[in-house]
């Protein structure tokens, strides 16, 4: 399997035939030997890193590449540093890939502090590129802009890149009337265009409803000829129609779509699985899905999760069954996702003992409940007034994280209900005993809890003379009407 992989990447260097000093298998494999979620990835990591074997600077690069589609940003940036400390050469293109990963990893602040610290012929086009594509993901208007003239400035090589990350930003930030002045300025410079450029162009003028202006876009593609319109091109469009409501129109476009996947993309399958599900079409959905599992045999996990949750949305729960039976019973490994889809739709309809049951199955095939199951149970509780139940939810939540490592935080819309709910009942020690679980995942406390926990003693009658301290301590300033009760709350 790695030579056919080497292979294919066009290396003439044979991993199985490499000596003992380098690792045996190839690197990519042995990171998602257990599963790609986070924590097996890392484990793979570290047990890597410790052997000192060796691998190939391509296959880091790949790797890595790997790691980050897969949004694994952290394992990828410590591959990525211990390579760089073990002497491995970073290219310009790698310093650009590593500046990504900080800024995904441990804010856009430390990525500036790593692209200052770059030698001065680093700082090409790609560095700063990256930088700027931080900017935009983080929507920081100005910064970007600042940036983009300073690109400009120095005479750097600007690609479409830079321009798209640009126009990126200004739709995010409901801003689309700029991209047009961003289009104009790439056609004074003369930069040559992509098909991602057309397609950001198109969606801007979507949020605007005028769907006449995104027809008029792909019309000046095909006419300057210089971009093919490939499947995204026609996923784009459909998925613009389908918003406007334009079914007869996004499915003319499907079509096209379907015609580009001469490649037999796996995203240009999804696409046009989630796309027909959003036209309501079930009878093209299942044509979708038999060719997808036509040209992959070995379907992955990440299709058959979205073609349970596109039957879901169409209310088709027989179909969800089946093709999680489906998947359930060829599946090298059990993946909480898909089973969580599933969860989600027995919750939804009122089968909670199902969904219960489904729970208990995922965990006997290793499969633990994630944060996310948790979620979906805890919407269940509290819509159901079982408030008990929605703590042990929250509390499970809080405990197991978020799969990349971050702390898992409560929705504040529950967090207000089940305060609400204590206050209501005057019940002082559960809304005490909900404070402290919320402090282990926020040290912050929200000063609306303190107001409400305030009101709850006064409602329950019981005093406590260390509130005041409290709320000194955690530098919480509470309303007038909750400053006269402490008067009383904190009487000895």
């Amino acid at each position: 399997m790695a030579t056919t992989v080497a292979r294919l990447l066009g290396r003439t260097k044979n991993i199985d035939k490499r000596s003992k000093k380098y690792l045996g298998e190839a690197l990519y494999y042995k990171l998602f030997k257990d599963g790609s979620d986070e924590v097996s990835v890392r484990h793979q990591l570290n047990q890597f890193l410790k052997s000192r074997k060796r691998v190939y600077k391509w296959e880091v690069g790949d790797t890595i590449r790997k790691l980050r589609d897969r949004k694994r940003f952290y394992p990828a940036l410590k591959l990525s540093d211990a390579m760089s400390r073990r002497g491995m050469n970073m290219t310009v293109s790698d310093q650009a890939i590593h500046l990504d990963l900080i800024a995904k990893t441990h804010g856009v602040g430390a990525a500036e502090n790593y692209f200052i610290d770059l030698p001065e012929t680093s700082k090409n086009h790609l560095c700063y590129g990256a930088l700027l594509n931080c900017y935009c993901k983080e929507l920081m208007v100005e910064k970007a802009e600042a940036l983009m003239e300073k690109m400009k400035e120095l005479g750097l090589s600007l690609t479409s890149m830079s321009y798209n990350s640009l126009m990126t930003l200004y739709t995010k930030i409901g801003q689309p009337e700029k991209v047009s002045a961003v289009i104009q300025d790439m056609k004074t410079s003369d930069i040559m265009p992509d098909s991602f450029t057309y397609n950001v162009w198109m969606r801007a003028l979507a949020t605007t409803n005028d769907i006449s202006a995104v027809e008029r876009v792909l019309d000046e593609m095909k006419t300057d000829g210089r971009v093919a319109a490939d499947w995204t091109t026609y996923s784009n469009l459909a998925s613009i129609y389908t918003g406007a409501g334009l079914f007869e129109k996004a499915e003319t476009a499907l079509k096209e779509l379907e015609k580009r996947n001469t490649a037999r993309s796996l995203s240009a399958y999804q696409f046009l699985i989630t796309l027909y599900g959003q036209t309501g079409n079930l009878v093209e959905v299942y044509r979708i899905w038999r060719s997808l599992r036509l040209a992959f045999a070995k379907t992955p996990n990440i299709s058959f999760l979205n073609m349970i949750q596109v039957l879901v949305k169409l209310k088709d729960l027989p179909g969800a069954e089946k093709c999680f039976k489906e998947w359930e019973s060829g599946c090298s490994t059990y993946d909480i996702r898909v089973a969580n889809a599933l969860i989600g739709a027995y919750v939804k309809d009122g089968l909670l003992d199902k969904a219960k049951k489904l729970k208990e199955q995922a965990q006997w095939r290793g499969a633990a409940a994630n944060a996310k199951t948790w979620e979906i149970f805890l919407e269940c509780y509290l819509r159901n007034g079982d408030i008990k139940s929605a703590v042990d939810c929250i509390e499970n939540a809080i405990y197991i994280g978020r799969g990349d490592g971050r702390k898992w935080i409560p929705d504040a819309a529950d967090v207000t209900s089940i305060m609400g709910h204590f206050e209501q009942q005057k019940d002082v020690d559960g809304a005490e005993g909900f404070i402290d679980l919320l402090k282990k995942a926020d040290d912050n406390v929200a000063v609306e809890l303190f107001e409400s926990l305030i009101r709850t003693y006064a409602a329950a009658g019981k005093t406590s003379p260390s509130i005041r301290r409290r709320l000194k301590m955690e530098n919480v300033e509470v309303n007038d009407a909750c400053k006269e009760m402490l008067d009383m709350i904190c009487s000895e």
